[in-house]
């Protein structure tokens, strides 16, 4: 670790990520830069410290990576070492719980061995950034301001979608609410984004697609459309989880896998298309072996390479195509065709019906255009 000290703009004030730094002589020369000074660079990864003596002492004292924060930390340690020089006592206030890095580091374990691999980097990576923005050092001290902070921080300085800040921001909120912090901002701090309407494919995109497809890469692809099933859902579908009409979701301890909020669900599928899968069974294939593995066998981690490929033979957007889009293709069209909510849900896996009722969208395409030709074909 390098301590170098912050260049200060006009203003007086630091300026964002820069610091004064001494170059070997090569990198001098290339600059052309004076060797004898050292030379403003920008460097994104680093931190603030405070640097000071406390009598023959010397502290350095972490204030996070914002450098408005940083700024003021700054100010007002000077004003208290100034009060001290003249005697007067500096009263500080007694820590209350404990540190803002421990009950993160506990919080996290308990993610770590209660959800899921990926659920723990997601909460990982926002209670990082969330550090990254907040200077307290101490759980009970975190307030309003650090979140409203805290959000600004993903916008601005992360570059973060709106839905990816909402969504750490919830996730900040159930830690704090974890370390006893509830209650500390209003309704109108959340973060809000744009609910964008779930996109399907079009009959006669998938007639395209399917047509370029190989028979194996046909029989993947459509079992995405017919069953719903998420990408590791599909990944981790084994020969035991197929019936003559229908698949099954369940755990996988042999690949150490479990369904998403654990819970296990069958969705029916058409019997021809179960008979197309079964008959391409291997000779020598396990009831516990994967349906759709990967050459040697295990879990296959490109089925979106897979797909793109196709796309790409086919003449389609390869923009336009994604895994999770076959999904809200099943949801649809299940329910546009009268299947009813609570069924489509159950399909789906969804905890609550809301989340199902975003499939409700209204029929598009060649079909509803000639309907509504007609409909208004009497007013011209």
């Amino acid at each position: 670790m390098r301590y170098l000290p912050v260049v200060l703009g006009a203003d007086g004030r630091p300026r964002k990520d820069v610091v004064w730094e001494t170059l070997d002589a090569e990198s001098y020369e290339l600059l052309g830069k004076d060797p004898s000074k050292p030379v403003a660079m920008r460097h994104l990864e680093g931190a603030y410290y405070l640097d000071f003596y406390q009598g023959a002492k010397r502290i350095r004292v972490s204030v996070g990576k914002n450098h408005e924060r940083a700024w003021d930390a700054k100010l007002k340690k000077e004003s208290e070492l100034k009060a001290q020089a003249q005697g007067v006592v500096i009263v500080q206030p007694s820590a209350k719980g404990p540190s803002l890095d421990s009950s993160m580091a506990d919080y996290l374990a308990e993610i770590k061995a209660s959800k899921k691999p990926r659920t723990f980097l997601m909460y990982a990576k926002g209670l990082e950034y969330f550090r990254a923005s907040c200077s307290k050092a101490h759980t009970a001290g975190v307030d309003r301001s650090d979140m409203l902070a805290y959000a600004a921080y993903l916008r601005d300085e992360a570059e973060l979608a709106p839905r990816t800040v909402h969504n750490h921001f919830a996730n900040t909120i159930s830690f704090l609410k974890w370390a006893g912090r509830e209650k500390i901002v209003r309704k109108a701090d959340w973060p809000s984004y744009v609910e964008e309407e779930p996109e399907t494919y079009e009959q006669d995109e998938l007639d395209k697609f399917f047509a370029a497809c190989s028979p194996e890469e046909s029989r993947l692809f459509r079992f995405f459309l017919y069953s719903g099933f998420r990408e590791q859902e599909t990944t981790y579908l084994t020969w035991r989880d197929l019936l003559p009409t229908s698949a099954k979701v369940s755990h996988k301890p042999k690949y150490r896998w479990s369904p998403k909020a654990y819970k296990e669900r069958t969705v029916p599928l058409p019997a021809s298309f179960v008979a197309d899968l079964l008959a391409s069974r291997p000779s020598k294939a396990e009831p516990g072996d994967l349906v759709f593995p990967a050459v040697e066998g295990g879990p296959d981690g490109h089925f979106l390479r897979r797909l793109k490929a196709i796309v790409e033979r086919s003449g389609l957007d390869p923009e336009a195509w994604w895994l999770h889009k076959l999904r809200s293709t099943f949801a649809t069209t299940c329910l546009q065709n009268g299947v009813d909510l609570r069924t489509v849900q159950a399909w789906m896996g969804h905890t609550d019906l809301a989340s199902t009722m975003r499939y409700l969208r209204p029929a598009r395409g060649e079909k509803v255009q000639a309907q509504v030709e007609a409909l208004w074909a009497f007013k011209r």
